[in-house]
């Protein structure tokens, strides 16, 4: 009887990993042992992690895209379907065109969506980067801005461990902001204010995630003039007086709010009740080596859906496709996994518009830092312009 896999979700996470299970599986699609099946509520592709460039205006959005069939091999049954409900129990999935598909094994590869509505007032008052609209918001302040106060602002999710998504960005952005403002002759007239929360998951009171970049970062942002504050937890904005207070009773007036938002699982995952993640963010209890979900047959999760205390970007996904695709094989082979993931991500950090940090880390070790250079920048750069769509089509 055919196998059916079906992939719900065509980020880089979904789309690399239908790519990889042609290759594991190539033989059972030929007898037609195998399907796979990949459904996405778009039929464009966005490199998504671009979308910071924007804000500096170094991209446009049709640059950023590619029609997602066009990242697929033949073999994969591409169709543009939202999918609105999980039926766990009955192991088949409902789109929003009525559509049901059944399967034998799910990968859930749905990503994660900002919630600036979660914290009072920073819908209204403050900018990020993280979708294109708001990005290109974003650079439209920033290029005109001449004189002022700029407050950037990172807030955590509420479950233990979970960091926000792409853990490096605001780090990044900072950096970005104060070589872009240098470019337009203004740095003198802007302050730059970098925080962090008090809970930063896997380390407190701290300017990063894991301490070897968390003790480095005071030493980079020193000499760019970039002032920092340790434990500023955001809890509401004020948007006409422009004010952010914190859970520690601080506040910080900005003229520009550049907020990492708080994050959360699409609605369909959100209500499949599955979850145990608090505050409804959604994230669903994952194996931490097998990648499967926890109480439910043949069924895996990737990317920025996991509970797990790793980066919630590409860089993730590129280690846990490899891992997923052997195991569905393996299950479909020899009746259980084999694959175990270790934690592993890995990227080039924008550090600055010119310059580059090679970063990787996983389950047992924290980032080892290495000094920025122009060659990290050129790969970074060779990344954004070309490597990135070999990625996600599985060639890398």
């Amino acid at each position: 009887m055919k196998k059916r896999i079906v992939i719900v979700g065509g980020g880089v996470g979904g789309t690399m990993l239908a790519n990889q299970l042609v290759g594991k599986l190539y033989p059972e699609i030929l007898r037609d042992e195998v399907s796979i099946i990949l459904l996405s509520e778009y039929p464009d592709h966005y490199y998504k992690p671009a979308f910071m460039y924007v804000a500096f205006n170094q991209f446009f959005k049709e640059e950023l895209k590619r029609p997602e069939r066009s990242l697929l091999r033949p073999e994969i049954d591409f169709q543009v379907e939202k999918v609105i409900r999980f039926d766990f129990n009955n192991q088949r999935l409902k789109t929003h065109s009525g559509k049901f598909f059944v399967y034998d094994f799910l990968v859930i590869a749905t990503g994660c969506v900002p919630a600036p509505e979660r914290i009072e007032g920073l819908k209204e008052a403050g900018d990020h980067f993280y979708q294109y609209e708001p990005a290109r918001q974003l650079a439209q302040r920033l290029s005109t801005i001449e004189k002022g106060r700029i407050f950037i602002t990172v807030s955590f999710p509420q479950t233990p461990n979970v960091p926000h998504q792409c853990g490096i960005a605001p780090v990044e952005t900072t950096l970005m902001l104060h070589d872009f403002l240098c470019r337009r002759g203004v740095r003198k007239n802007v302050e730059i204010i970098y925080t962090y929360p008090t809970t930063a998951q896997l380390l407190r009171n701290c300017l990063f995630l894991q301490r070897p970049t968390g003790e480095i970062l005071p030493g980079i942002f020193d000499k760019a003039g970039i002032q920092y504050r340790r434990g500023f937890t955001l809890s509401q904005v004020d948007p006409d007086a422009k004010i952010a207070y914190s859970h520690e009773g601080a506040d910080e007036q900005f003229d520009i709010l550049m907020a990492t938002p708080p994050i959360r699982a699409v609605d369909a995952v959100l209500e499949s009740g599955i979850s145990q993640a608090p505050n409804n963010e959604g994230w669903l209890p994952t194996n931490h080596e097998t990648l499967q979900v926890y109480g439910l047959k043949g069924v895996y999760v990737i990317g920025d859906t996991v509970d797990l205390p790793v980066s919630k970007a590409g860089g993730a996904c590129h280690n846990q496709a490899p891992v997923i695709a052997n195991n569905i094989a393996a299950e479909i082979r020899l009746g259980h996994p084999i694959s175990a993931y270790d934690g592993r991500v890995q990227a080039v950090a924008q550090m600055g518009l010119n310059a580059g940090m090679p970063l990787w880390y996983d389950y047992s070790r924290d980032v080892l830092p290495t000094p920025p250079t122009k060659l990290g920048g050129l790969l970074r750069n060779s990344f954004n312009r070309g490597l990135y769509w070999a990625v996600a089509r599985g060639m890398l």
